[in-house]
Order: C-alpha cells, then structure tokens, then sequence
C-alpha cells in the first residue's frame, strides 16, 4: 500500500548530553531516506527541520534538569506539527535525541483521539525513558517523555499540558536493558508491557509484538513506533551517546519491521538518538533506513549482496 510519507526533522540535541544528535536529521537524508521510500511506491514529502518554540522559564523552575527550555519549546512545536502531518498523512520525524517523542506521541495522540481512536506506543529502546524531570539524576530530559505523554505527574506547571494522554496500558516497551531505580518503581506501578532483553532472549520478538499487535488490531487503534538507535546492538549501530552492549541484532531488528509492516498498524515513526559524530562511515544511518524500509514494505528477497 502507497504511503503519503511526510519527513519532518528535529535536530534536537539539548535533551542528551553529547553534542551530535541535531546532525541526525541530514544524515537519514544523506542516507538516501528519500529514495528508499520512493522506490518502493511511497509518495514523500520532507518539510525540512523545524525549530522549538521560544520559552522562558522563571528563575529556579526546573531545578537539576539541564535545558529544560530547549525541550519544552521542542516539546510545544512538535506537537503541533504532529498533530498537522499525522492527519495528512504517514509522518517520519527524524531526531534529534529520543526527548523529541514528548512532542511527537502527544500530536499524534491528539490526532488519534480526534478520530476517536486509542493511540498505541511500540517503544524500541535500551530504556523506558519514564524519569520525571524531578527524579532525573543526569538531568538530561531525553529520559522524561514517556513519562510525559502518558500524563505521568512532574511536568506541570512548565510543560504544556497533555490533551491526550497515552494510556499506559497501551505502550509496549522492547530491548530494555538500562533502567534506574526510579523508573524501574514506575513500571511496577504501570500496565506497561516490557520485554527488557531478557525476555527477547526467552521468547524471541515474534510472540511479544504478535501479541501486541493483535491488541491494537482490536482496538481499532492507532500505532506510533519509536525507534532508538540504542536499541540496536551497538556492534552494527555505533552512532549513538547512550550505548549499551546486548542490543537487538540485525536481523532481530529487521523481523520487528517486517512484520509491522504486514500488520499494516503503524501510523507514525520516530527515528531517534543517531549521532552522526559517532558513526562509522555512515553505517548506522543506513542500517536506520534500512530498516524504515523493511516497516515500509522492503523484503528480504529484495536486498541485494553488498561489496565492500
């Protein structure tokens, strides 16, 4: 099925605390994003990077937390745009560090509950990303947006508010291997569905997401997946501050797309936490595009031998 795919970039990086992650955007786009979707039927139109919305903060607020202003402006503009692309077609929002998804999950989820639809996450990360800006050791705010988008509490009165929060029960969290006390007491507390590596290790990918795909098929949703380069083993996917060893493998990574694409679920996608400075001859962004392709309905039998 075509695609009218939407490119949006968020060169954010104030959310990490290793200077690199706002070069992401182009890299995906120096990676041939473009052409990938294009050969395989896709309409695309990219939209360029955007820029946060200005904020000022009172002296004090946010204590601890490093740039809180930086990502709540980001936080302000991409909701506002997701809510615009996610209506008008399939947007891919290309990071920038994983704080980007407290703006993208709540304009899609915005857009989703104004089709009266119930809004899914399929979280694809080293960590849950559940910290609240006040329980946050490191004070970098790319561990807050889950927390966010679920309406969790410690944001107000500085962030905006959650119109349409994400049921916790409707989030799936894969490749989990780096969680802090205070995270790992929120998970405790909340129906969201982990499978740390662990359990991939047990199970495999294909019964966890089978079973989280047939919930969301029920429910009539809608699916947003968002994909941390720390969610690949950093042996194949080196660009990225936040590495952390036994990732998904290659073709662990490239199963989970295939079949999201046959579901025919996913709505929107992030692409996040790819730094460019830490890359080995581009190799981890075209391992990322790779993989929108395998979402976006490229095959097995359609990949060609490589020559190095």
């Amino acid at each position: 099925m075509a695609r009218n795919c939407i490119i949006v970039g968020a060169p954010v990086e104030t959310g990490a605390s290793q200077a690199g992650c706002l070069m992401g955007p182009d890299a995906f786009r120096t990676a041939g994003l473009r052409h990938v979707l294009e050969s395989l039927g896709h309409r695309v139109e990219d939209r360029g990077n955007i820029a946060p919305d200005p904020v000022s903060l009172p002296e004090g607020a946010l204590p601890g937390t490093r740039h809180p202003e930086a990502m709540i402006g980001w936080t302000s503009a991409l909701a506002d745009v997701a809510e615009t692309v996610s209506a008008a077609g399939f947007p891919i929002f290309l990071g920038g560090d994983h704080s980007l998804a407290a703006g993208t999950v709540s304009g899609v989820a915005r857009t989703a509950a104004a089709r009266g639809k119930p809004l899914f996450v399929l979280w694809l990360d080293a960590h849950p990303d559940l910290h609240s800006p006040h329980t946050t050791s490191s004070g970098n705010l790319h561990g807050v947006p889950v927390a966010y988008f679920a309406g969790l509490d410690g944001f107000q009165p500085h962030f905006p508010p959650v119109t349409a929060p994400v049921d916790p029960a409707n989030i799936c969290m894969m490749g989990i291997r780096s969680v802090d006390p205070a995270e790992n007491t929120r998970l405790g507390d909340l129906e969201i569905d982990v499978y740390d590596m662990r359990a991939l290790d047990e199970l495999g990918v294909v019964a966890p997401l089978r079973a989280f795909l047939e919930r969301v098929a029920a429910a009539g949703g809608m699916l947003h997946v968002s994909l941390d380069v720390d969610f690949l083993d950093p042996a194949i996917a080196p660009a990225v501050g936040t590495t952390v060893p036994g990732g998904a493998t290659f073709r662990e990574a490239h199963l989970i797309m295939e079949m999201l694409c046959d579901s025919g679920l996913v709505t929107s996608l992030d692409l996040v936490e790819l730094n460019p400075f830490l890359d080995e001859r581009g190799r981890t962004a075209q391992l990322m595009v790779d993989l929108t392709a395998s979402l976006l309905g490229k095959k097995v039998l359609d990949r060609p031998t490589r020559r190095y």
